[in-house]
């Protein structure tokens, strides 16, 4: 039995980590991945030593046993535990978890540093393409992907999208490193990345203004110095997660929020149950939720560490950071400047306004319809996978088969990550993505376990 997994971020990594220290001799395991972030991912392996987690080093550990491992690994003290640190760390921490898995184990592993462009039924398997031309057989394929590549930004001009004064992906090609220390900037996106971005240029001694423009101007919030305490949920709460009713949810938090202490403990209470609230809601409803109250949710839900959050503070507070509210109608390539046209919310004038360059920044994307992904694209329009409606990734079975276009579980094809949001919402983060790996290799290897004397399909 061959198990490749597609994607050598996280959640690849984690998996294969499992796999690897639970499969027998009968199971040959394949990590497929990009060459520079291989076992660490693009958010971890490529990151710059200024951008921090957004997570305490305590709470980071790669196994649902202990989540303290990423700050056992580093043998920090006590107090360093609840610190924030490079994201680089991180990255290096999983890469070894990965190793030592990969060293321990009596499977076949093979680690294979190539893109994944395709996937294709074959026999009773898979054959997975490589972008190198090579290709190989395989009973079962998981896709580990992460999020997708973004999606261009809406109303830039075809002019201005091929010129260097916009700059789709940040992180690309030593984009930011090109911008002059006193140009005007307008980043579209006040979350997460947008947040790195002002932290990479404020590193780089950048002096000009910056706007960051958003549909509802929200900033992530900051984490307190300390953890918060623990809360536990009231009657009244539980009944509304229990009945998937997002107002009620709603109206019953509304009433909690004013007698606890830190808003932060209830957010992180909430957690828990948010998978199984999210499974049980209607469709419309969570068309509701992320037309309406998607942004607002991220902006307490996904926080950044305290010391970033003093940075942008200051940085308003000097008014070379403005965060504003609304949405970048056009943007063009004029002779000498970005030439944006922007409505604020609430109003109904436009206003047109100069900058020198304009810079995508908006964060997570799992829109499957649209995607540009090589792999992800392909697999779309053979069938084999269903864009969820909502652009919340691929349709899937409650044991993370994937669903293809006719909505039928494709045996043998599974996901794990961000492109199951339309299934679990909270799939994003260490704690729900390290429990997802440990479910779906006792899956995964439960099957192998069944097949154990069917052979195994040889490397073409």
């Amino acid at each position: 039995m061959r198990i490749t997994i597609v994607g050598a971020g996280f959640s690849g990594s984690a998996l294969a980590s499992e796999l690897a220290r639970n499969a027998g001799p009968g199971v040959e395991l394949c990590l497929v991945g990009q060459p520079e972030s291989y076992g660490r991912g693009i958010a971890y392996g490529e990151a710059r030593p200024e951008h921090l987690l957004n997570v305490r080093a305590s709470d980071l550990g790669a196994t649902p046993e202990a989540p303290g491992g990423f700050a056992d690994w580093l043998n920090l003290t006590d107090r360093a535990r609840g610190s924030y640190l490079p994201r680089l760390l991180f990255g290096e921490y999983l890469h070894a978890q990965l190793q030592a898995a990969v060293a321990g184990s009596t499977a076949a592993f093979s680690q294979i540093r190539h893109e994944a462009i395709a996937v294709e039924r074959a026999s009773a398997g898979f054959r997975v393409h490589l972008a190198d031309g090579s290709d190989f057989l395989t009973d079962k394929v998981v896709l580990a992907v992460g999020a997708l590549p973004p999606q261009p930004l809406a109303g830039v001009g075809p002019r201005l999208a091929v010129h260097p004064s916009y700059i789709g992906w940040p992180w690309q090609d030593g984009a930011i490193d090109a911008i002059a220390p006193d140009a005007r900037l307008l980043i579209v996106g006040t979350g997460l990345t947008m947040a790195d971005v002002v932290t990479t240029l404020r590193k780089r001694g950048h002096r000009g203004p910056i706007v960051a423009l958003s549909r509802h101007g929200l900033l992530p919030r900051a984490h307190e110095d300390a953890a918060p305490a623990p809360v536990a949920l009231p009657p009244a709460v539980l009944h509304a997660l229990d009945s998937h009713a997002p107002r009620e949810l709603l109206r019953a938090l509304r009433n909690l929020a004013p007698v606890i202490d830190d808003w932060r403990s209830l957010v992180d209470a909430l957690r828990p149950y948010l998978q199984g609230f999210w499974a049980g809601m209607p469709a419309a409803q969570r068309g509701g939720f992320l037309r309406h109250l998607r942004s607002y949710w991220e902006a307490l839900r996904h926080r950044i560490a305290p010391q970033l959050a003093e940075e942008l503070q200051a940085l308003r507070e000097s008014g070379q950071l403005q965060i504003r509210a609304g949405r970048l109608l056009r943007a063009r390539r004029g002779d000498d400047a970005v030439e944006a046209l922007i409505r604020e919310r609430g109003g109904q004038q436009l206003r047109s306004e100069r900058f020198d360059v304009l810079i995508r920044a908006t964060g997570l994307d799992t829109d499957v319809e649209r995607t540009t992904h090589p792999l992800i694209a392909h697999l779309r329009e053979s069938g084999l996978v269903a864009a969820d409606p909502l652009g919340l990734g691929l349709r899937a079975s409650a044991r993370f088969e994937v669903l293809d276009h006719k909505d039928v579980a494709v045996r043998g094809l599974y996901a794990i990550g961000p492109l199951l949001r339309a299934q679990l919402w909270e799939i994003t983060a260490v704690p729900e993505l390290r429990v997802a790996a440990r479910d779906l290799a006792g899956r995964l290897l439960s099957t192998a376990a069944v097949a154990r004397n069917r052979p195994v399909l040889a490397t073409a």
